[in-house]
């Protein structure tokens, strides 16, 4: 059996991030060292007690879990409490974590773990804004060479934004972190809303979820009833998008996905459009490609993946 791939998960749980964590803790192909909380969807203090809150659910304490940034690099905090809900967590009741943080900030154990590893294997996987892995590149600019890979959710080009017109949350909470990242000349690969919007939470498959029949697939399908509400009336579907697992599936299933590799640059100044990702998708710059863009999914394929794999959590 081929070893499996070792990984970071960097996260602001928000219901989305906590089916990817799961989804990660569910496969075997993947060795989670550890994952670090960053501020996004709600504050630092709700972020890493969210993470400890979905390990201790899966059954899954084993993996340590820190605190990173509390803020953007630049920026005032914006968080999204209007989409998540007040925890973060919103659509299922949970008990307060049993297993610890960890005392490391969550920066220092990114380049630790990098610096340790062999170069070229640890995988990172950002679900929230960018500023940890930005933050370290900067204060340690020796792991670039060192990270496998980087793959984030963030961004969208033909999808436009979805905390403005023109960007998506996670870049736009913190754009000078993801021009850092986009410029590290690490390989990186970006699922965007492009990929998430066409991966829905119909009620036919988050009654597959909750038909599995456990503790942990009815908390599942609790958060993806709270999720859905504030999409389903943004953009009259059924169902919402369920943007960060796409992260863990494209690990696990590249051959769900299609893109091309491209030139990706972020807009850090202008009023109307601070956040957006300018994709050059049709190449029509000579500028560096530095991304690969995702644009396509497997939805039915990415929904069995998932139910599977939440189906192995007893």
């Amino acid at each position: 059996m081929a070893m499996a791939d070792k990984i970071i998960i960097d996260t602001d749980p928000g219901q989305d991030d906590a089916f990817a964590i799961l989804l990660a803790l569910a496969s075997p192909e993947l060795d989670v060292l550890g994952i670090t909380a960053v501020a996004g969807n709600v504050p630092l203090s709700l972020t890493e007690v969210n993470i400890r809150k979905i390990c201790d659910l899966a059954k899954r304490t084993d993996i340590p879990v820190f605190a990173g940034c509390d803020r953007p690099m630049q920026r005032a905090l914006h968080t999204a409490e209007h989409v998540h809900g007040a925890t973060g967590l919103d659509g299922a009741e949970l008990p307060d974590p049993t297993m610890p943080l960890q005392n490391q900030h969550g920066v220092d154990f990114i380049i630790e773990t990098l610096r340790r590893e062999a170069p070229g294997t640890v995988t990172l996987c950002p679900l929230g804004p960018l500023t940890n892995i930005a933050t370290a590149l900067t204060r340690a600019p020796d792991i670039a060479s060192r990270i496998r890979r980087i793959v984030a959710m963030g961004g969208g080009l033909f999808e436009g934004g979805n905390i403005t017109p023109a960007a998506e949350f996670n870049i736009w909470v913190d754009p000078e972190a993801a021009t850092i990242v986009l410029g590290s000349g690490v390989p990186l690969t970006i699922v965007p809303l492009d990929v998430t919007h066409k991966v829905l939470t119909t009620r036919d498959r988050i009654a597959a979820i909750r038909a599995i029949g456990t503790p942990l697939a009815e908390a599942a399908a609790g958060w993806l009833e709270f999720f859905e509400r504030f999409d389903e009336a943004k953009y009259g579907t059924d169902g919402g998008p369920l943007h960060d697992p796409n992260v863990i599936a494209w690990l696990l299933r590249p051959d769900l996905y299609q893109g091309r590799l491209c030139n990706v640059e972020i807009e850090t100044e202008s009023e109307l459009c601070v956040g957006m990702t300018v994709v050059d998708w049709w190449g029509v710059t000579s500028r560096e490609k530095n991304a690969t863009w995702i644009r396509d999914v497997d939805a039915d394929g990415f929904f069995a993946l998932l139910t599977e794999r939440l189906a192995s959590f007893r």
